[in-house]
């Protein structure tokens, strides 16, 4: 990032005088964090990127080298740009440094004997390992009373426990507050009472979720989940009118891909969507177009062709033909599909010339702008977004905490067995 150094001379001057000055210097961390801003890269600014580097491959000169990295760059947001620059530097230089400088204590006999009956210690550690869960759980519980569970937690109260017990790992802030708080022998048993307690807390969390994994599959599922509504991500539901379907139109669990027929991402989900719905009888597939033209030429006409199919009723046959030959999607291709599923060619040919499918086609991409979703294979799995791996053991996955969460059981077509990943 070209404005990484400026960030970091302007931190590193704002530290110095704050220092100088007699104040807390890392009041400027919090400052700059604050000043930071954070975005999600839209649709457009990726658009504009890719005819950026359109530009470069058909003229590959300096300028347009330059013009291009700039505009890749922009997409994504200062703090995401400075995260990238600066995490090793702040995850294995500033942080390692910090606690080498702040934790040193000679752990010996007299300490722990200090330690045992000093208030200091014994304090931190019961307000660590026990006042923050303790803290953390009532306060929920006590807001979903007074609310009558208007306002609960989108969890189990297991997982909230959990949440609890692993809040009582404190390093970094805690020291931070402790040297500036304490000298002596009270720092040094306040310091043993920090990784008493963090050791402590990371202990009691594994115990905690170990409890959770040895519980019945169903009372499993409602600790962990709760019984509250989860966030919609997908802006637009699915219209069983609409839109285009494969499985139970009533399945519990409803899966919805974004996808261009070219994108070779989507290519590579297909064969793992089709095994998800042979290895699961009860959820429902929905395709929703979302034809990338800017760095894909022919996918906007592949989603009209499959449309135009659809008008036939043969939209999912075209869809596998498209997606199995993706290297192949000109007009000429196109046509010989048609005539290969023994398609109305006159009818087709009509439908393809009126453009009769992009309107439907600009619906979804609008779903998809309303949705966040800016590239494809895009996952909702019952609204929620899917977010990371898209092979069959993430995807099964998925699905499977789905129908926990509607507390229901999967129906298998076949046993489902040891799962490969890809």
């Amino acid at each position: 990032m070209r404005y990484g150094p400026i960030y970091a001379l302007l931190g590193v001057a704002a530290w110095l005088a704050v220092s100088k000055s007699g104040v807390d210097p890392i009041v400027v961390g919090l400052v700059m964090g604050l000043l930071t801003y954070a975005y999600a890269p839209g649709r457009t600014e990726l658009q504009r990127a890719s005819d950026l580097f359109r530009l470069f491959r058909e003229q590959p000169t300096p300028q347009l080298a330059r013009s291009a990295r700039v505009g890749l760059a922009s997409t994504l947001s200062p703090n995401d740009r400075l995260q990238n620059l600066y995490h090793p530097w702040a995850s294995y230089v500033i942080v390692p440094l910090f606690a080498l400088a702040n934790v040193g204590i000679v752990i010996d006999g007299e300490l722990l004997a200090r330690a045992v009956t000093s208030p200091v210690t014994l304090g931190v550690v019961v307000a660590y390992v026990i006042g923050k869960p303790l803290g953390i759980v009532a306060t929920s519980w006590l807001v979903a009373r007074f609310s009558h569970n208007r306002l609960r937690p989108p969890v189990g109260w297991v997982a909230v426990a959990g949440v609890g017990t692993v809040s009582g790992i404190g390093f970094t802030v805690a020291l931070l507050i402790a040297t500036h708080a304490l000298h002596g022998p009270a720092l040094e048993e306040t310091k043993l009472g920090i990784l008493v307690a963090t050791v402590a807390s990371a202990v009691i969390t594994w115990l905690v979720f170990r409890y959770a994994a040895r519980l019945p599959a169903a009372r499993r599922a409602r600790a962990l989940l709760g019984a509250a509504e989860g966030i919609i991500d997908l802006m637009v539901p699915v219209d069983p009118e609409r839109d285009h379907m494969r499985g139970p139109p009533e399945a519990p669990v409803t899966v919805v891909e974004y996808g261009d027929f070219e994108c070779p991402y989507c290519g590579q989900a297909e064969p793992v969507v089709r095994e998800l719905l042979t290895d699961f009888a009860n959820i429902r597939y929905v395709w929703r177009h979302l034809p990338l033209t800017d760095v894909h030429a022919h996918a906007q006409l592949a989603a009209e062709v499959a449309e135009a199919a659809g008008e036939q009723g043969a939209f999912w046959e075209m869809h596998d033909l498209l997606l199995d030959h993706q290297d192949a999607l000109s007009p000429a291709d196109v046509l010989r599909y048609a005539e290969q599923l023994g398609l109305d060619l006159a009818r087709f040919r009509e439908r393809l010339a009126e453009r009769e499918g992009a309107e439907r086609i600009a619906e979804d991409v609008d779903s998809a702008d309303l949705s966040g979703v800016t590239g494809t294979p895009t996952f909702f799995i019952n609204g929620r977004r899917h977010h990371g791996a898209y092979d069959i053991a993430a995807l099964s996955a998925a699905v499977k905490a789905a129908f926990a969460s509607a507390k229901l059981r999967p129906a298998y077509r076949r046993d489902p067995g040891p799962r490969r990943e890809g």
